[in-house]
């Protein structure tokens, strides 16, 4: 695999050599991230590199790799979300009797360092073969039961926008299904792939079509992030959005209220906040479950009712997501 750019211009950067070329972080700390990036991911794409003021800054602090992220804590699980026990064929995860996700690869065009599947999203894409992608599909088709498919990896939007069309079409032709998300970074981490070809995917699905959008903090929503939500927004895509209470990055009322208010602005409506999920490695993001409650009650009054996110933990042992309460 190319090792990614040495600029804020080029491709995306993917190693150690990168971010110290890109002045992400300096050389010293070059070691350190290369130990790192050898066993967890590590993508930054340009967009995302030109909001970056350095390595403590809220974006820097969610896709820099840190040392830290080698040291697993009591507690931290490989699979922190329990997909594995739900998995009745591979790249469908069924945990509600009424929807289903879809994971059709596992690569992203950028690694949080927080990411709850970090061990086993990467470069390499973990792709579902065609033979693989059909049984999933007849899956779906053959399950009643499921009434909404939900797209996520990895990040389904790093399909082409041919492939993604002709699963959205399929799940779409099923007559039990109906409705369709996409859970993405795209938009606000690499916009320009929000292109034409892909909002016409969007809309020749033949059943609404929901995409949630993964941003934490409001500066993620700028410039040409604006640009690709609005496309989305225009063709009648409903937006909604998911982020993660991350200490240093959204943790004050001042943060949250600006994030929530960030994407009320670009027609994204604030859907989950969700914890911290216990992956290896990810303790120094971690807030007080406390804090998380008092800070969605601090927005109350101030912002729209609709802008206030459903504040969730994901239950222990695959019971999905329960909102957290004081």
């Amino acid at each position: 695999m190319p090792d990614g750019t040495t600029t804020r211009q080029g491709r995306s950067i993917r190693d150690a050599r990168g971010l110290v070329a890109a002045g992400l972080i300096p050389p010293g700390a070059e070691a350190d991230a290369a130990q790192v990036a050898a066993r967890y991911a590590v993508a930054i794409t340009p967009h995302v590199a030109g909001l970056i003021g350095d390595a403590s800054d809220p974006i820097g602090l969610q896709y820099i790799p840190d040392p830290a992220e080698l040291v697993t804590a009591p507690g931290e699980l490989d699979d922190p979300t329990a997909d594995g026990p739900f998995t009745p064929v591979r790249g469908v995860v069924h945990r509600y009797p009424d929807r289903a996700l879809l994971k059709p690869l596992l690569a992203c065009p950028v690694y949080c360092r927080f990411c709850f599947r970090r061990e086993v999203v990467g470069p390499d894409g973990g792709v579902l073969t065609e033979a693989e992608l059909d049984a999933a599909l007849a899956w779906f088709e053959g399950t009643p039961a499921v009434r909404e498919a939900v797209l996520t990896g990895g990040d389904p939007f790093m399909l082409s926008a041919r492939r993604l069309g002709a699963i959205l079409a399929r799940l779409g032709a099923v007559p039990h299904i109906e409705t369709l998300r996409v859970h993405t970074r795209v938009p606000v981490a690499d916009p320009g792939r929000v292109d034409g070809a892909l909002v016409a995917a969007l809309r020749g699905a033949g059943k609404p079509v929901f995409v949630a959008v993964h941003a934490n903090h409001a500066r993620e929503f700028a410039g040409p992030a604006l640009e690709a939500l609005a496309r989305l927004a225009d063709a009648g895509v409903v937006l909604l959005g998911q982020s993660v209470l991350l200490r240093g990055v959204n943790d004050s009322g001042g943060a949250l209220e600006d994030l929530v208010r960030a994407m009320v602005r670009a027609r994204v409506r604030p859907y989950y906040l969700h914890a911290l999920d216990p992956a290896p490695g990810v303790g120094r993001f971690s807030v007080p479950d406390a804090k998380g409650v008092a800070l969605v009650e601090g927005l109350r009054g101030k912002v729209p009712g609709f802008a206030v996110p459903v504040f969730v933990r994901e239950s222990e042992n695959g019971g999905g997501k329960k909102p957290v309460s004081a």
